[in-house]
């Protein structure tokens, strides 16, 4: 299977950021519906451990967070580009919950992720860099700040890659808890 940890996108947020998707020619659009925000990819893995993965993360304790994207940007060099991305307003809580599924998956044997995270939602992948309608494309869209929305889950996906794209499906999806007041206490509780 090949699977990847991520947060899922409300429709209307959805909706917003495919209003996003138009402008660049050599751009491949990542399809509305499959928009997410990845905590960790975790490539091809057996039913094992892709089961000891379920459970490490079943496990995972976190809170429920409020979330707002804003910005673009790209991933890649001038020549290089490989991803058009809307950032995340302030990152720490996407952060936190990501440091906790990383050690999840590590416990469950996988190997540490090398990469450095950077939350984000990949609008648009590159073969060409869309140059020079990029520059034009970023300054008329940077501005992008979405209302900000209630995190109460992230999901273990599937993606299966056909010639139209990949199809993603939640696997299993593991909520988050309500944060406690911090006096609960002192609440006679």
């Amino acid at each position: 299977m090949r699977l990847f940890i991520a947060l899922p996108l409300p429709d209307d947020l959805r909706e917003r950021l495919a209003a996003l998707q138009r402008g660049l020619k050599k751009a491949r659009w990542v399809k509305p519906e499959n928009l997410h925000l990845t905590l960790r990819f975790l490539g091809e893995i057996d039913g094992r451990q892709a089961a000891d993965v379920d459970a490490a993360l079943a496990a995972l304790g976190s809170e429920t967070f409020s979330l707002r994207l804003a910005g673009l940007g790209c991933f890649g060099e001038r020549r290089n580009l490989r991803a058009l991305w809307v950032g995340v307003e302030d990152p720490e809580p996407v952060r936190r919950l990501q440091a906790k599924a990383e050690r999840a998956v590590q416990q469950a044997g996988m190997a540490p992720d090398g990469r450095k995270f950077k939350p984000h939602v990949t609008l648009a992948r590159f073969k060409r860099a869309p140059r020079p309608d990029l520059s034009g494309y970023l300054q008329s869209n940077n501005l992008f700040r979405s209302e900000p929305f209630a995190v109460t889950e992230f999901v273990l996906f599937s993606s299966f890659l056909t010639r139209e794209g990949p199809i993603y499906r939640a696997e299993a999806s593991y909520p988050l808890r309500w944060a406690q007041p911090r006096d609960a206490a002192s609440l006679g509780g």
